[in-house]
């Protein structure tokens, strides 16, 4: 936080770190501003390429910028239509479709396991169609269902959340 006031500087460095203190800083102030963290992660993104990074640094910090600037659905979708069309316009593609899917792929199964562990604990034990069910949801119901396991006391509670939030 220390880095807010000296933004400038930021931008100007060669240095890998400027660049995650930037993402930092820049998901904090966009905290309720999810068309604005788009943009912003887009042109954190654009940045690595710009400034001339090792293809394997702009993958390790395009990871990271995209686990601290999580967007909603369909930013995100956006986001990556946009992106798609810089990488074209540059002749540059080291983020592929595929790593993309494997990306959403992954925060998905990581949520559902997350998830599952959480209830486990403060429920007890979920059954078969209950720990199937949760799979099945989409990673913006994972995220809702991450908040209301807060205010879930009782299986009954969940069982409730699950009919009023099929998938």
């Amino acid at each position: 936080m220390d880095y807010e006031n000296r933004w400038a500087e930021l931008e100007v460095s060669d240095n890998i770190f400027a660049t995650v203190v930037m993402a930092h800083l820049k998901t904090q102030q966009t905290r309720k501003k999810p068309s604005e963290r788009k943009t912003w992660k887009l042109s954190l993104i654009r940045r690595l390429y710009e400034v001339g990074l090792p293809e394997q640094e702009i993958r390790n910090l395009y990871r990271f910028i995209d686990w601290v600037m999580i967007l909603p659905r369909k930013l995100e979708t956006e986001f990556w239509e946009q992106f798609k069309q810089f990488e074209q316009e540059n002749c540059m593609s080291y983020i592929t479709t595929g790593e993309r899917i494997g990306y959403e792929r992954g925060k998905q199964e990581g949520g559902q396991a997350l998830i599952l562990r959480q209830l486990q604990k403060r429920l007890g034990e979920l059954s078969p169609e209950e720990r199937s069910h949760i799979q099945s949801l989409s990673l913006p119901q994972l995220e809702a269902l991450g908040e209301a396991l807060l205010d879930l006391t009782t299986i009954q509670d969940l069982r409730n959340w699950l009919q009023a939030n099929q998938p």
